[in-house]
């Protein structure tokens, strides 16, 4: 069996190192786009979903000597009264976006999915998040870290934006990107013992 991990997120790649898990890297395009009024929960897993399947398609392209294939990938999303805040294009849309999120509370939801034996599955979480009121020079000295400008809703809570966080309801490692126990669960929907598969020292 060989786990491949469909996403160059340094952050996911450190979470499954966390999990012990052994895992190539494989991306393809996938379609980012959104149905019109979709809800925030089936938006993850959607998303998720297209990711581990695009990067699937493109293995099943390759030669895998017969070995057993599990494509796992997950997709963030940060909502802000309902609306999503995707990542920004540039250091004025970060400074936009972290001035909404100042001094309020946010969802950030993560759906992950799983591709094994030719058949898909999906899990997702939503952690709210609570953010303390910070000043537009705090913003800014944030935004010259480059931090916020490859993540959804402009900040990374694992880094120099954790101090941005009041606190969370729910899972930090899904706001991070993936959740371990989701991860877990799908590798169990699948057959697998996730205790099977990781390394030991």
């Amino acid at each position: 069996m060989k786990l491949y991990l469909a996403s160059k997120s340094p952050r996911r790649r450190e979470i499954l190192d966390l999990m012990r898990l052994d895992y190539d890297i494989v991306t393809a395009e996938a379609d980012e786009s959104l149905p019109v009024g979709i809800g925030m929960e089936a938006a993850g897993t959607l998303l998720a979903e297209r990711k581990a399947k695009a990067a699937a398609d493109l293995l099943a392209d390759g030669e895998t000597d017969g070995e057993e294939i599990l494509v796992l990938a997950a997709d963030t999303l940060v909502y802000l009264d309902g609306a999503p805040l995707g990542k920004p294009k540039d250091a004025d849309d970060a400074l936009r976006m972290l001035t909404l999120l100042s001094g309020r509370r946010h969802y950030v939801c993560t759906g992950v999915c799983l591709c094994a034996g030719g058949k898909t599955r999906t899990a997702v979480d939503v952690t709210a998040v609570h953010m303390r009121s910070f000043t537009e020079a705090e913003i800014r000295a944030y935004i010259a870290t480059g931090e916020p400008l490859d993540k959804a809703g402009a900040y990374g809570i694992q880094g120099v934006g954790s101090v941005l966080v009041e606190k969370i309801e729910g899972d930090f490692f899904s706001v991070m990107g993936l959740p371990p126990r989701l991860v877990r669960g799908l590798l169990a929907d699948a057959g697998f013992s996730y205790f099977d598969l990781i390394t030991v020292d």
